[in-house]
This record gives C-alpha cells, sequence and structure tokens, in this order.
C-alpha cells in the first residue's frame, strides 16, 4: 500500500515545496544541484533543481529558482509559508557532477557542477541551516527523491542501487 496521496515533480530551474505525506522527484541532476530542505516538527519539505551557482553575472533574471543564491532563500520562504522553521530545517543535496572532461585545465575554471555545490554550501552556511548529507559530484546523473513524511532523501543512479541519505 503506497502511503504517498502525492507525488510532486520538481523540473529544470524549479522548486516545490510540500506537507507530509508526498514524495518530492527531480532527475535529470548532472552539474545541476539539487536542494533538499525538510523541517521535522512541521512534516514539510522542500526541493530545488538548481542550474547555476550566482545570479550576479546576469542583468535580467527572470527565475529566481534558476541560482543558488536565490533559489535557496526562496526555498527556505515557501517553507516557512507552510509552518517550517528556519531553525529546524535540515539540508541534503545531490548532483554537481562534473559530466564533461577536458584535456585542457584552464577549462575547469568553468566547473559548473564544483561552484554549484559550493555556492549551496555557502548559502546553507550563511542561512544558519545545517547540511546533514550529500551525494555530490562525480561523473554521472542523479534522481533526488525527497520523502516528506521522515526526510529521507533517495538517490538513484542508472547501474546502482538506490541510496538512501
Amino acid at each position: 500500500m503506497n502511503i504517498f496521496n502525492l507525488e510532486l515533480k520538481v523540473g529544470i530551474a524549479e522548486l516545490k515545496v510540500a506537507r507530509s505525506p508526498t514524495l518530492l522527484v527531480t532527475i535529470g541532476l548532472g552539474s545541476c544541484i539539487g536542494v533538499a530542505l525538510w523541517d521535522r516538527l512541521a512534516k514539510v519539505g522542500g526541493l530545488a533543481h538548481i542550474m547555476l551557482p550566482d545570479s550576479k553575472q546576469f542583468s535580467q533574471v527572470v527565475n529566481k529558482a534558476k541560482f543558488a543564491d536565490l533559489a535557496i532563500p526562496l526555498l527556505v520562504k515557501k517553507l516557512e509559508d507552510l509552518g517550517a522553521s528556519k531553525h529546524r530545517l535540515e539540508a541534503k543535496l545531490a548532483g554537481g557532477a562534473q559530466m564533461f572532461s577536458f584535456k585542457d585545465r584552464r577549462i575547469s575554471v568553468f566547473n559548473i557542477g564544483e561552484r554549484n555545490i559550493q555556492v549551496a554550501r555557502k548559502v546553507l552556511q550563511e542561512l544558519g541551516i545545517k547540511l546533514v548529507a550529500e551525494d555530490v559530484g562525480g561523473n554521472y546523473g542523479r534522481t533526488m527523491i525527497l520523502n516528506t513524511a521522515n526526510g529521507e532523501v533517495y538517490i538513484r543512479i542508472v547501474g546502482r542501487p538506490q541510496k538512501t541519505i
């Protein structure tokens, strides 16, 4: 029997929040970073599928969910609107892979995956949100699923067994 009455898909450059029992699912995390936030007391969670680390390099920002520096604070605000407390939130990260390799090491400075990881960690720290688990880096894509009932995050990678973080 499935206890989940709802499964919400979170697309690229999107974020969603939900109450328990809901599964929040995002697929195709390559260099993108998935940020899951959960409040164990309020039983609410949120998931963001972030493409880029920093919005400051762009003159017009239409979609805040696209950037780590804007998406994470927005996700916190939406969770607070559902009854979460920022001080109770726990964070889990997935993604930030290096999907392509280059022989020229100078190109690695453009490594979006690593920069997404670094900025996500920094923003969480600045907001005082505890990072409790992560599955980041590598050179493969991931699916990330947040269970709002218990805060578990399931990671699926093609050809590997599912793991829980």
